[in-house]
């Protein structure tokens, strides 16, 4: 890029046409902010120790541990003010509150996924436990014999009905409140509120009430999956409401200025722009529907069977595959390591719906994929 000729005297500019931005850390530890926590760390183990288990009465890991975080940030606040300034002291101080309270939730993940590994190696490790039934293993069966595959279809089968049936009913109701409003507007999120705050159980009566006792729809799947609809109802308006909140007015603007109807708007500039706060919205709703155990029990019981048909007999799940393991043969070592090796099997397939979650949704808004960006080259060069 030339910006003057010879005799002007000034120097070209580089050509940054072909730079990347690179992205720049502002937040780095120092060496002093690495001694600064972890003597604040070993220090209040310390004293922790002594106070809590020599001269207090008190006992039990849970109660010490919480003592140490305590004594940590007051430490840690008493060490950062030794040094920098009130200003830099607040800034680090709520750094070190934020992350570690992002610590402590992946640890408690990571404790969950390794108990149930532990405890459940016995069964998981077998590879019937994921291609069997339970249909001819009796309470003393060895762990060679029976799986979670009856429990695993009827939850994939229901949480595939339950999608089918919240997922638009809270996409619509999300857009009526961010774009129609109202009268109605006040009544809908009283609603919405108000289930969010339902516990299951009513869920699965009030299924069991309606449908299953005054319509007389069979006990099975496809009531259970009603149940689980209605508690995954909320939570996509909800979070589906706030993500299509957060995309700007100044696109809706920009669409009808160009002459774009209020649908088009929306089918055309705001979903797209929101489609992945929306695949998150929908998968937190899949993750908590999945899990549900109450609702469930009621509306489509229990069988050690393989029920391919939801809409006839009763159906397994995850869940109550591992309450009847651990509530009803919790005596038994072998159902409890098949209790806990699907409550891991659970997790993976949460963990899948994440990771497709991702996959579909994870692109931001004009992002291309390297297929489209290929594709784009190509006609490029064509041209």
């Amino acid at each position: 890029m030339i910006t003057a000729d010879r005799d002007s005297g000034l120097q070209p500019l580089p050509d940054l046409s072909g730079s990347q931005d690179k992205p720049l850390r502002i937040r780095r530890l120092t060496p002093e902010d690495w001694l600064s926590i972890g003597g604040a760390a070993v220090g209040s183990l310390g004293i922790t120790w002594v106070l809590y288990e020599q001269v207090l009465p008190f006992s039990g890991g849970f109660g010490f541990w919480v003592c140490w975080y305590l004594v940590f940030l007051l430490l840690y606040l008493a060490v950062a003010g030794l040094q920098w300034s009130k200003l830099v002291v607040r800034d680090k101080f709520m750094a070190v509150l934020v992350s570690s309270g992002g610590i402590f939730a992946s640890a408690v993940v990571i404790e969950q996924i390794g108990y149930s590994v532990l405890k459940g190696l016995p069964a998981i490790r077998h590879l019937n436990f994921w291609t069997q039934t339970m249909a001819f293993a009796a309470p003393l069966s060895p762990l060679s014999t029976g799986g979670v595959l009856h429990a695993a279809v009827g939850s994939l089968e229901q949480i595939a009905i339950a999608t089918v049936l919240a997922v638009p009913l809270g996409m619509m109701a999300a857009l009526f409140l961010t774009e129609v409003g109202g009268p109605m507007e006040r009544p809908v999120r009283t609603i919405i509120n108000a289930m969010t705050a339902l516990p299951s159980i009513v869920a699965g009566l009030l299924v069991y009430a309606l449908a299953v006792l005054t319509l007389g729809l069979p006990e099975s799947g496809f009531a259970a999956a009603l149940a689980i609809s209605v508690v995954m109802l909320p939570t996509v308006t909800r979070a589906s409401e706030v993500v299509l909140q957060v995309v700007p007015g100044t696109l809706r603007e920009a669409s009808f200025a160009l002459g774009g109807s209020h649908w088009r708007t929306v089918w055309k500039v705001i979903l797209p722009t929101a489609r992945s706060g929306l695949t998150t919205a929908v998968v937190l709703a899949m993750a908590r529907g999945i899990g549900e155990t109450a609702p469930v029990l009621l509306t489509a019981g229990y069988t050690n069977e393989m029920n391919f048909n939801a809409f006839h007999g009763w159906q397994a799940t995850l869940p109550t595959f591992i309450i009847n393991s651990i509530l009803v043969y919790g005596q038994s070592p072998k159902y409890v390591a098949r209790g806990l090796g699907a409550g891991l099997a659970l997790m993976l397939v949460v963990l899948a719906l994440f990771s497709i979650a991702r996959v579909v949704g994870g692109k931001a808004p004009g992002e291309l994929t390297r297929r489209q960006r290929r594709r784009l080259q190509r006609e490029s060069a064509r041209t």
